[in-house]
């Protein structure tokens, strides 16, 4: 082990020049940094996010259920910059108190609700509209069953392997290990779970689906942290024959698309307001038509 040994003082106190990709948004304490509304489109739903995985999940399952014939899930989607600190908007906040993307505004009933925590918002929908999530009995339990354990276990993947392998100022050997082992570990579950089930609750494509794929679907389909080779991904066969048929699903690829600010111009749809702005509004389109203009 290279690691240099760190003795922690008696109490931690706040350094915020520690480094890191994030370490202009990080902090210790919670609320709102300064006054900012949120804008309000025409839609029963107004969504604030950022294409990270936690945003997909949300994004795809909208995108789901208009594809499903549910209308009433039109929503809006509006840009939040998270390396700009747009979270800590006083708006933002007060939908979601712990100031993490995305956030819901539910406006479709008589009293406006907030809806924060991505798989919240996938129980929320899917009640909703009676898609996704059966209405009760065993098959309820598995799905809600893998919903959960991906919210349990997703925090090893993003915040410890990812920050520590792709995002930490440095790169040590413990905390690689460490995270590197837990990934690994959490992809043999998914992969003997898929070994027995064509998708992750069984026969039925679900909200534990659309949980667990913006994660570790793309993480083996080699779109997070660039790290597909360091941990094997291809000896997961059937976490990969599931992440490539969820991919080439037409609401995944929109969902994918939406609130999307990186990654090549045809990609991005960095605001969603319409069906048809995935014809007319992705960051290529809007170039070329600055360029010609």
């Amino acid at each position: 082990m290279s690691d240099t040994t760190y003795t922690p003082p008696e109490v931690w106190t706040w350094d915020s020049q520690s480094g890191g990709k994030f370490a202009s948004i990080n902090r210790p304490i919670a609320g709102a940094t300064h006054d900012k509304e949120l804008p309000v489109g025409k839609h029963p739903y107004q969504l604030y996010s950022l294409a990270t995985p936690n945003g997909v999940k949300v994004t795809v399952m909208l995108e789901e259920l208009l594809a499903a014939g549910h209308s009433g899930a039109e929503y809006d989607a509006w840009l939040i910059n998270i390396g700009e600190g747009h979270q800590f908007g006083s708006d933002f906040v007060a939908i979601n108190p712990n100031s993490k993307i995305p956030a819901l505004h539910d406006l479709s009933g008589d009293t406006p609700l907030r809806v924060f925590e991505s798989g919240s918002m996938l129980v929320h929908l899917a009640e909703k509209f009676g898609a996704f999530l059966p209405s009760e009995g065993p098959a309820r339990t598995e799905v809600m069953n893998w919903l959960f354990w991906q919210m349990g276990s997703a925090p090893y993947l993003g915040g410890g392997f990812g920050h520590f392998y792709a995002y930490a100022p440095e790169k040590w050997q413990y905390p690689i290990d460490r995270f590197a082992m837990e990934t690994k570990r959490q992809l043999d579950v998914l992969d003997r779970q898929l070994a027995e089930n064509r998708f992750i609750a069984g026969d039925d494509y679900s909200i534990a689906d659309i949980a667990i794929w913006p994660w570790y679907g793309q993480l083996v389909l080699g779109r997070l942290y660039e790290a597909a080779k360091f941990l094997d991904v291809a000896s997961y066969e059937h976490v990969m024959r599931w992440a490539k048929e969820v991919d080439a699903r037409p609401a995944v690829s929109r969902g994918r698309m939406v609130n999307r600010a990186f990654g090549e111009p045809h990609t991005q749809l960095r605001e969603r307001h319409d069906a048809k702005d995935f014809d007319t509004q992705t960051q290529d389109k809007l170039d070329a038509a600055s360029e010609t203009s």
